[in-house]
Parts: C-alpha cells; structure tokens; sequence
C-alpha cells in the first residue's frame, strides 16, 4: 500500500501514473486535471486535524479482476488509472509531530509579537553572550576551522574553502528587511546554485524553503559537516560582527522572505540566529514550513537569557550526537 500526505500549502506530488490529482479537505475539492498530471498547487491550506492535512492512499489496483469486483473495490474511492484511490480528509490517527505543533500553536494563539526592541536589559545582555561567545568559539576552535578547510580543498581544490550568500536579516524601524552576507564552510559543489532550478521538482519541504535529503551537489567532505553542523562554524563571525545573535530564527533568503505573508513576516521582528527551536528538533528535516515559523514565533514569544542558555546546550547535544542533515 502506497501512502502520500499533504499538509499546509505548497506543491503536493502524487504517483506519477496519475491522470488526476484529488485533494479532499474539510471545507473544500482541490483538483487539478490533466494528462499525466503528477502534482497539484495548492493554495489554501487544508482544514482538518491541527495543521491541516490530508491522506492520499492507493488502495489497490484492478488489473485482471472481473467487473463486480472492480466496483465492490471502487466502491467510495476515487478511481486513477485503473487504481482505486481512498481520500480522507485527515489522517485517522495524530502522530507525536502533530500534537507538538498544536500545543506551539495554542501557545501562539492571540499572542501581539513586538520583538525585544524595548527590552533593553535582555538586549544587552544577549548581545555580550554573542560577541563572548562568538569569540570563544573563533579562537578556541581555530583549529578546527583550519582543518576544515584543508578536508574542502583536498575534496575540491577548484572551489572556494567559504560559501557566502546573501541573507534576510532583522526588520529596521520602518518594517524593511535588512541584509547582510552569510558565510558558511562550503558543502556543496561550486556550481550548486545553477544546478537547484532543475532540482526544483524534488523538494521534500512546503513553503518556499528547498530541502531534499540526498541533495546531488553536496560533496563528500560537506555531507560529514552538514552531519556535523561543522559547516555554519563559520557563521560566529556574523554573529561577532553583530549580522546574527546566537540564538534566532533561522535567516532566510530574500526570495523566501518575498513570499512571506504577514504572518509568516513576524520571525524577522528579532535578529536572526544560529541556532533556534527547530535546529533542535530530533525531527526537524520532517518539520513543514508551516510548524518551522510556529517555532520560529514561539521563541519570539518566550525569548530570554533562560531560554537562549538552554537552546545552546541543547544545540550542543544535537551536533554531538550529528543529529544534522
């Protein structure tokens, strides 16, 4: 039994011997029709169970079965290509995921985010942990970072040893985005950025983030550091020039940003960070879109000397035991 599940906005991909892409939700059909069809846009999320999802599953197929039985199996399913297919509008039973995001949800729920511009205190003090500990890190690990750049050069000795990249920062007074250069150790094959348009159709993420788990342009040496999470060592020089803190929401890529909605706009209210809720996750290359700015927003809630300090040891532990990906 083959069994796909759609949650949120985004692309949803079917079997690729589809001729039509179904989705039920509580509210609403979404349908897309068409030869060959093998995904289908959808625009407003779906309705049921905490997030919203919806259940795809092939049920079985008709080939070589007499008639009678052919409608007894079709019976209340919807039929593709000889393939009996059962839409459900949830899934029967919430997983672990589900019930975590639901409980960020209803903490998120009628909560006015304004960030920490008036906290001035909490401020200070989290922009003295950064620059210490930013230091710390630089100089204590120096070597490893020269270690790391003889392992990229040695992998690909045409490439460069750093990979920058232009980054949405904090919003300023007015409500604009502000962008600096990210630097990380390069993990990828030079020509990475060229490559994603044709990789575009394999995105295991919704939303306009881009993730699949065996990405073709990583190299040998950054697949071990994206383990790791070796590779955003050099990002404490962002967060000693004052780009990033330590702890914040991830930063985003402004063709990212540029799809935000108002929402979504709220994780920029603080400086971005290295580390956050969702890079703590045991499960987080399994986290939506939608569940990742949740976190993001949790933490812009509950930011604070206590909390920052306990993400960091919990980062810690997840690149000790090379829970990255």
């Amino acid at each position: 039994m083959h069994s796909l599940e759609f949650r949120g906005t985004g692309v949803f991909s079917a079997p690729e011997r589809c001729d039509e892409v179904v989705l039920v939700t509580s509210q609403q059909a979404v349908a897309l029709m068409g030869e060959q069809a093998t995904e289908a846009q959808i625009t407003q999320p779906v309705a049921a169970a905490p997030y919203g999802q919806a259940s795809l599953r092939e049920v079985a197929g008709s080939e070589g079965m007499p008639a009678g039985d052919q409608d007894a199996l079709y019976e209340g399913r919807t039929v593709h290509s000889g393939c009996g297919y059962d839409l459900s509008s949830a899934a029967s039973e919430p997983t672990e995921s589900d019930v975590r995001a639901a409980r960020v949800r209803e903490a998120l729920e009628g909560v006015d985010l304004a960030g920490i511009e008036k906290r001035y205190g909490y401020r200070f003090a989290k922009r003295t942990f950064d620059i210490a500990f930013s230091a710390l890190m630089i100089v204590g690990f120096c070597w490893l970072f020269a270690l790391i750049a003889v392992l990229i050069k040695i992998d690909d000795p045409k490439g460069p040893v750093f990979f920058k990249q232009k980054r949405v920062g904090k919003l300023d007074a007015k409500g604009n985005p502000k962008y600096f250069t990210m630097y990380k150790f390069r993990s990828m094959c030079v020509d990475a950025e060229s490559k994603l348009p044709e990789l575009r159709e394999l995105n295991e993420k919704t939303g306009p983030v881009f993730k699949i788990a065996d990405d073709p342009r990583v190299t040998r040496v950054g697949k071990w550091l994206r383990k790791l999470s070796l590779d955003e060592l050099p990002q404490f020089v962002n967060a000693l020039k004052g780009d990033i803190s330590i702890v914040g929401p991830r930063p985003a890529l402004p063709a990212e940003v540029a799809t935000y909605n108002d929402y979504q706009k709220q994780r920029l209210l603080v400086k971005p960070g290295i580390t956050c809720y969702w890079q703590t996750r045991r499960n987080r290359d399994s986290i939506t879109f939608d569940e990742w700015v949740d976190l993001d927003l949790l933490y812009v809630k509950q930011c604070s000397v206590w909390a920052d300090f306990k993400l960091v040891v919990q980062t810690v532990g997840v690149v000790l035991t090379a829970q990255g990906n």
